[in-house]
């Protein structure tokens, strides 16, 4: 037993040694970050709709990362280290419910149509407000990343699964994502307060 305990502890030892031997290979990442197309689609379920805006929009936010990274051999083994992350981030898909009992191209249709495009729009141009803010989060976020240590080079995935989710867990990424997420959600509000389904009912008049 005690023997076990010596060796699980000589390998912790002998591990944390080489990987601080990675820590020179460690360097400052670029981050690209762009937005995804975002589309469209306009749907009319069978249920009916809410009695105020005969609408609602489904935002879906998506984060795909491609992390960088560079295997540097050592005497002992390699050094993997995160150059750079290519970061696609935004709205790619808008889910657009209108009341069944709405035709296409008829007044009240269009009228929903045009107030569900000013939350979409409320979406897209958060994001857009956010960029920097954006950029500079990922940057710290991966800039905390540190190399990490491997004996073999076939272990070079796995290494970097490891630094991506050492990115994805960095708590600043979390908070930037709530800070949008409530920007979006006082924009939005105040857009249903300011119209309250006047222009839907100005085709009934």
């Amino acid at each position: 037993m005690l023997k076990h305990i010596f060796s699980l502890l000589w390998f912790c030892l002998c591990f944390s040694a080489q990987a601080d031997d990675c820590l020179e290979y460690k360097s400052t990442p670029v981050i690209n970050l762009v937005k995804p197309d975002a589309k469209t689609e306009i749907v009319q379920p069978d249920e009916k709709m809410d009695i105020t805006h005969h609408g609602h929009v489904i935002a879906s936010l998506s984060q795909e990362t491609e992390v960088i990274a560079e295997a540097v051999f050592i005497k002992t083994g390699f050094c993997v280290s995160l150059k750079g992350i290519n970061v696609k981030f935004g709205y790619s898909d808008f889910l657009v419910q209108i009341d069944k009992s709405y035709k296409p191209g008829t007044c009240p249709f269009n009228a929903v149509m045009e107030h569900e495009q000013k939350h979409i729009d409320t979406y897209l141009s958060v994001i857009d407000e956010f960029k920097s803010e954006l950029e500079n989060t990922f940057f710290v976020a991966a800039d905390s990343v540190m190399p990490v240590f491997i004996e073999k080079k076939s272990d070079f995935d796995a290494a970097v699964e490891m630094l991506n989710q050492e990115l994805q867990n960095h708590p600043e990424l979390v908070l930037v994502t709530q800070k949008i997420k409530a920007a979006e959600e006082i924009r939005n509000k105040k857009i249903d307060q300011t119209e309250n389904g006047a222009d839907l009912m100005k085709c009934f008049e």
